[in-house]
């Protein structure tokens, strides 16, 4: 019987040891198979689907409800192959999204296709959870925890403080003996400072002012400090080098030409052409902002920045709309010449080529864009004066002289052909 008992028991800890690295396995495998599907998932199937609603493809919740894991698999595979088959629900998905089938992922294997599921499931199951199912019972813990320090700290507090009040009332009363018995002394010190300082101050008062030069000396130091800052004050007159408004949206250009690296000409075209470098309508950042909504950050909601440009162009990224009722987005110009100076942006740009840095500095590390330079016509002199021409375009070739000139290899400058001229910036 004790053989048997034996033998019994060790069948039994083989058993639940079994069961536990299984269990433990297929839990590793199933939160790789998550992990990997996580990956797989964001990089090619964010921009076209979201977890908890449509976007350009439907909402992913409750996909495993509507159909079976093999036919999700054949589906995300190669829809298309689906909907030629016939399949009467990939036919009604394909008609419902407006006859644009999803695209083939045969690359996948079946087992990263799972694994793209099971990542849809785990999510799912997070945004049904809320923000935390814990979270009333942590935050009710956490409360009373700080009560229950808050009260002690108190009590602490209130003690040190009878302590302090009791040590203050017996020296209050020793200074108090101390005063009383020399208050004679002390006044009669007091009024004779006060009548020696009094004096020191007059007889200072009438040396300065009996000293005609170190008056006048005073004089022309206030004159000279009055007018510097005068000087200063009128010079920079219109000048708003570092002006940095709010903007009705908090656009970065750190983000799309720094991190981003987006070329300053996709939205300005107009530095390329014309006088103006434009500012671009909403329309051309809605080429990128119909699908990229920076949910990443904001826990799955778009940018509260993105939803203001949405509203300016009326667009429900919900049915993937435009409405009738666009509104104009009222951005703050913080580059402003005065009426009178007249400046091309193609001329610089396309003829110069000049770098948008040089007049607007390092825009692509700018969160709020600020005026970098002056835009004096100081600055702009100096630099016509230092700037070397660049000679290989059309605009130059009838100046015949400076080609000359070139071809002895002597150095240009703006400045000598022309570019200190007043009809140069001024109408």
């Amino acid at each position: 019987m004790r053989n048997i008992s034996s033998v019994l028991g060790r069948l039994a800890k083989s058993i639940s040891i079994s069961l536990v690295l299984l269990f433990a396995v297929t839990t590793t495998s199933n939160a790789q198979d998550a992990k990997e599907g996580a990956a797989l998932f964001k990089a090619n199937c964010s921009s076209c689907h979201k977890i908890d609603k449509k976007f350009t493809g439907p909402a992913l919740s409750g996909m495993s409800e509507r159909h079976d894991e093999e036919w999700l698999v054949k589906w995300i595979k190669n829809s298309g192959a689906m909907i030629a088959s016939g399949d009467p629900m990939a036919k009604q998905i394909f008609e419902e999204y407006n006859k644009v089938a999803m695209p083939a992922f045969t690359q996948f294997s079946d087992d990263q296709i799972k694994g793209i599921i099971a990542f849809v499931k785990e999510e799912e199951a997070r945004l049904a959870a809320g923000p935390a199912e814990g979270g009333a019972t942590g935050g009710a813990t956490a409360s009373n925890d700080a009560n229950n320090f808050m009260i002690i700290g108190m009590a602490a507090i209130f003690l040190l403080a009878i302590g302090v009040i009791v040590i203050l009332s017996r020296v209050t009363k020793t200074l108090e003996k101390v005063i009383a018995n020399n208050q004679v002394a002390v006044e009669a010190a007091r009024a004779r400072n006060e009548s020696v300082e009094e004096t020191g101050k007059v007889k200072f008062a009438q040396k300065f002012l009996k000293n005609k030069k170190l008056v006048g000396f005073a004089a022309l130091m206030v004159v000279g400090l009055l007018a510097v800052l005068g000087w200063q004050t009128m010079w920079n007159v219109g000048v708003h080098q570092g002006y940095k408004p709010v903007q009705p949206i908090k656009f970065s250009h750190q983000i799309h030409a720094g991190v981003n690296q987006i070329e300053c000409q996709y939205c300005h075209g107009g530095a390329f052409k014309s006088k103006n470098a434009s500012i671009p309508s909403a329309n051309v950042c809605m080429n990128c902002h119909n699908t990229i909504t920076a949910s990443d950050h904001y826990n799955g909601e778009t940018s509260p920045e993105i939803l203001k440009l949405y509203r300016a162009v009326d667009w429900n990224p919900d049915t993937r709309t435009y409405g009738d009722n666009p509104r104009p987005i009222e951005w703050v110009r913080i580059h402003n010449l005065p009426d009178f100076a007249y400046f091309n942006h193609s001329q610089h740009v396309s003829v110069a080529g000049i770098e948008c840095q040089t007049c607007h500095g390092p825009i692509e590390t700018m969160e709020e864009v600020y005026q970098y330079s002056p835009l004096t016509m100081k600055w702009c002199v100096d630099c016509h004066k230092t700037t070397e021409v660049n000679a290989d375009n059309k605009y130059y070739d009838q100046l015949i002289e400076a080609h000359e000139k070139l071809k002895k290899g002597e150095k240009m400058t703006a400045a000598m052909i022309g570019g200190l001229e007043c009809g140069k910036c001024h109408y």
